[in-house]
């Protein structure tokens, strides 16, 4: 086998000799890490070495200006130059002119050891289509002291990961976790989207989604290396595009959940202000029925976002099929659905029209307004639903086309 050597012409970095390509493909995105890059870049020579693997190693460069690329050119590796910004960028571009079966991808600040590929590579031939490194006490990983800020530590990681596996069921203890491998054909099947930090969360969410076979293995996170550039990652904005990501992946938490609530709560409103239950003295009364009309319009309205996205995402092949929306689709086809609306509006329009009459009767008089709000209020609100419903379901129905 070959040791780690200057640059040559080939296109591929390769540890032995491999007629029929690489089998594993190490992927660093780099962006001004003129400090670490050439630990980082011998710890995977050396990593891919020892393990006596048929490797190559791809620098994908961001648009660095600190000389980073000049220590790089000294190791027989790939470089692409990537000129759009972000880490996903980087990745992506790495990883689609990365020629291996196998990708290991991780940061390039020197705090994962690389010369762990061997074990990564081991699991991923044991038919894992993605192994997730984790640093964290939970799943036997180790934090060297400096290496981790104590909020990342004890808060973040540890939060966002637990949202992950109840959302998502994912397995992962350590969903921020940079050093990883995964089957190149696996990478392809998520088609990826996300252009920044998100992009390892994506990766997460998306094999969560699709049920594929992972495990986790523990590592060591060591203290960045850095010195002459601050951490690229950003506590608060990236804990929020985390969080973003996370709920705009799942309808299911962002929108059905809040939904159902919300129009439970309208139900219970109307359930003891129509009857003009009091409560202690107080009588809940046409100011109750205003609040539940809300609760039961929101709720409604979340409800029914829930539904279009979820079909969008099984659609555009975000999400794997859905028994449930199968179901709802069989159960609520559009015709039950615009029948349902028309008998729904008809009943508000009922509501109304009584209104009408009661004022008609009192020849266009002062009203007894705590009576006639009873009829109106869940008059307007019957018609409003009824008609969110019939427009949400002709919206769905040609978004089910495809579906069908």
């Amino acid at each position: 086998m070959a040791s780690i050597q200057p640059a040559s012409s080939s296109p591929v970095h390769t540890v032995g000799h491999a007629p029929a390509g690489p089998e594993v493909s190490v992927v660093i995105p780099c962006l001004n890490e003129a400090d670490t890059i050439e630990q980082c870049i011998v710890w995977a020579l050396e990593g891919l070495r020892e393990g006596g693997l048929f490797g190559e190693l791809i620098i994908a460069d961001n648009g660095s200006t600190d000389g980073s690329l000049a220590i790089a050119a000294r190791y027989d590796v790939v470089v692409v130059n990537v000129p759009a910004k972000g880490y996903g960028h980087a990745l992506m571009a790495g990883i689609q002119a990365a020629r291996g079966r196998y990708i290991i991808m991780g940061d390039a600040d020197a705090s994962y050891d690389f010369r762990e590929i061997p074990r990564f590579v081991a699991a991923l031939r044991d038919g894992h289509e993605l192994v997730q490194g984790c640093r964290l006490a939970a799943g036997g990983g180790r934090i060297m002291p400096g290496a981790m800020p104590l909020s990342h530590r004890l808060v973040g990681n540890p939060l966002f990961s637990r949202l992950a596996r109840i959302m998502f069921a994912s397995r992962f203890n350590d969903i921020y976790c940079g050093l990883r491998g995964f089957t190149k054909e696996l990478y392809l099947r998520l088609d990826q989207q996300c252009t920044g930090m998100e992009f390892a969360v994506e990766m997460i969410v998306k094999t969560s989604i699709r049920q594929a076979k992972v495990c986790e293995i523990p590592i060591v996170l060591h203290k960045d290396g850095r010195i002459a550039h601050a951490r690229h990652l950003r506590t608060f904005r990236d804990g929020w595009r985390t969080l973003r990501f996370l709920l705009l992946s799942s309808p299911k938490w962002l929108f059905l959940l809040p939904g159902l609530a919300s129009f439970s709560l309208g139900l219970i409103a109307y359930g003891l202000a129509l009857p003009g239950v009091a409560i202690n003295g107080a009588v809940l009364d046409a100011h109750t029925l205003l609040f539940g009309s809300v609760a039961l319009i929101c709720g409604f309205q979340s409800v029914v976002f829930s539904i279009i996205i979820k079909t969008y995402s099984v659609t555009t092949q975000f999400a794997k099929q859905s028994p449930s929306l199968d179901r709802l689709f069989r159960w609520m086809n559009l015709e039950r659905g615009l029948s349902l609306s028309i008998v729904v509006l008809a009943l508000g329009a009922a509501l109304l029209v009584k209104a009408i009459v009661g004022w008609v009767a009192v020849d266009f008089g002062p009203l007894d307004y705590p009576h006639t709000l009873r009829l109106v209020v869940p008059g307007m609100t019957l018609i409003v639903l009824a008609t969110q419903a019939a427009l949400a379901g002709l919206f769905v129905s040609m978004m089910g086309m495809q579906r069908r």
